[in-house]
């Protein structure tokens, strides 16, 4: 059973919080935020994607405070949006996994159709496979099906910024791994 000090607290701080009171709301995800990354960690098994969810979560929450008309339902409400935040999270993953599994996919045809593949072309299509998923969904969508910036980002649901920097890594990752390949 929960202490009802802590529970009172923490009534206090989501209606101070609600106010506009930026001590309290800082103290509310100092007290409330261990819990919900525990939940959110259990839920993903790996804390830094946890922390990152939660993170994302406390923006949902702070912005739909003030539609809470119940302090005392803080605890499940706020559960309940790392809940669904995770599950977003999830599903991203699961896109982002199944672009990398169709961009594979896609580019094995073209090695089939022209038979013997150039050393070159070779070396390109192993560079581009060591990368990470998220890099050859990237990296595939942009060159290979010609998609803008914007146009990758709406296909892997994912900001804009983040495919530009993804791009940039994914083009340095290549020109280290081709740079290998052609010095030998």
């Amino acid at each position: 059973m929960p202490d009802p000090r802590a529970r009172s607290l923490e009534e206090y701080l989501v209606a101070a919080a609600r106010l506009g009171d930026r001590a309290a709301a800082e103290r509310l995800v100092r007290l409330r935020g261990p819990r919900l990354l525990s939940h959110a960690a259990r839920l993903l098994s790996n804390p830094d994607e946890a922390r990152d969810v939660v993170q994302e979560a406390w923006l949902e929450i702070f912005r739909g405070l003030p539609g809470l008309r119940d302090e005392r339902a803080f605890p499940a409400w706020s559960h309940r949006i790392v809940t669904r935040r995770v599950a977003k999270h999830i599903a991203a993953a699961q896109r982002r996994r199944k672009a990398a599994d169709a961009t594979a996919e896609t580019t094995e045809p073209f090695a089939a159709e022209e038979g013997a593949l150039s050393a070159d072309a070779e070396a390109v299509r192993r560079a581009i496979k060591a990368l990470p998923p998220d890099h050859q969904a990237a990296i595939s969508l942009f060159y290979l099906d010609e998609m803008s910036v914007a146009e990758v980002a709406i296909a892997l649901d994912t900001p804009p910024g983040t495919i530009k920097t993804r791009l940039m890594h994914a083009r340095a990752k290549l020109a280290q791994a081709l740079k290998g390949s052609c010095d030998e």
